[in-house]
């Protein structure tokens, strides 16, 4: 009996801890009113500056929010970045939100109990709890954005959960959940990585990402050759489309190049190529090391920006 009356008062402090945690991360989450039927969640992530899931906003201006209060504000759209699935807001009128505290990205650990939170609309908030299934390290998803860690969750995000916070125990705020970068597996978007985008979106509207202007495909090299060469590894990737006027054009590159290296570290596969293109790479002269008629040779390649398409990413 005794252990059963310790068992039952563990559980209501947990319960409770868990409700606290709830109604500390809603003090900052708005819901947004931006598309047809429900509305998404938005989390007041700066003074001013909504952070919501880009696929969930319909349009980019006179955008009316639901405030933690109940109370109506308004917001427009500043910047979207399709590549990691976030849009930021700026608040124009009307804001009872508070700014949350962030958990550390380091605190994420596979196994912690956390929380989905979301504000589908004006009854109030609602929350899903599961455990953080997987960490790992940086990613890049299928449209092109950067992810500081790879963070895949054990729980529900509802219709209306995406663009709300992943709150730990203590009701900080980890990251921003997401259910579209990976066919709808529950993943969050780490605080770190929304930082930095929506960092950009403010200074530049977009968030900047290098390319070189060529389509490539996996390739394996003889074995005479690779011996020949002295390559690191058989498997390379090789160019089979150049665009005109681009960072490889101008550089040199051709049809049928083989690139085997980049900096130095072998390339096996298109997804290594594109570890060098991040935003910080824009501008840079990266050399590229190419098989072409049978000889090595290196090639420095200035990494241009990729022009978004219009009407914005997303």
């Amino acid at each position: 009996m005794s252990t059963t009356k310790i068992g039952g008062a563990t559980l209501r402090a947990l319960s409770d801890e868990l409700a606290a945690a709830v109604d500390r991360a809603s003090r900052s989450l708005v819901a947004i009113h931006a598309r047809p039927r429900i509305a998404a969640s938005g989390v007041y992530w700066r003074d001013g500056i909504v952070v919501a899931a880009n696929h969930t906003l319909r349009k980019d201006a006179d955008i009316a929010l639901t405030m933690p209060d109940g109370s109506r504000g308004r917001a427009n759209v500043v910047g979207r970045d399709g590549g990691t699935d976030l849009a930021v807001l700026r608040v124009e009128s009307g804001s009872s939100a508070v700014v949350p505290e962030f958990a550390p990205d380091d605190d994420l650990r596979v196994g912690h109990l956390m929380l989905a939170v979301g504000r589908p609309g004006d009854e109030g908030v609602t929350a899903s709890l599961g455990v953080v299934s997987a960490v790992g390290g940086a990613w890049r998803t299928w449209s092109g954005g950067d992810v500081d860690r790879f963070v895949r969750l054990d729980l529900s995000i509802y219709d209306g959960f995406s663009g709300g916070p992943l709150v730990d125990a203590s009701g900080r705020v980890a990251g921003i959940n997401c259910s579209a970068l990976a066919r709808g597996l529950p993943l969050a978007i780490p605080s770190s990585t929304v930082n930095r985008v929506v960092d950009a979106l403010l200074t530049r509207g977009h968030v900047p990402r290098g390319f070189l202007g060529v389509a490539m495909q996996p390739v394996r090299l003889p074995p005479a050759m690779t011996q020949r060469l002295g390559l690191e590894s058989a498997d390379a990737v090789m160019i089979t489309m150049v665009d005109g006027d681009s960072p490889a054009e101008r550089a040199g590159l051709l049809l049928g190049d083989v690139v085997v290296a980049i900096e130095g570290n072998a390339i096996n596969e298109p997804e290594d190529v594109t570890a060098y293109l991040g935003a910080d790479r824009v501008g840079t002269t990266i050399q590229l090391t190419v098989v072409r008629g049978g000889a090595k040779m290196n090639v420095s390649v200035v990494v241009g920006e990729r022009q978004r398409r219009k009407g914005g990413e997303g």
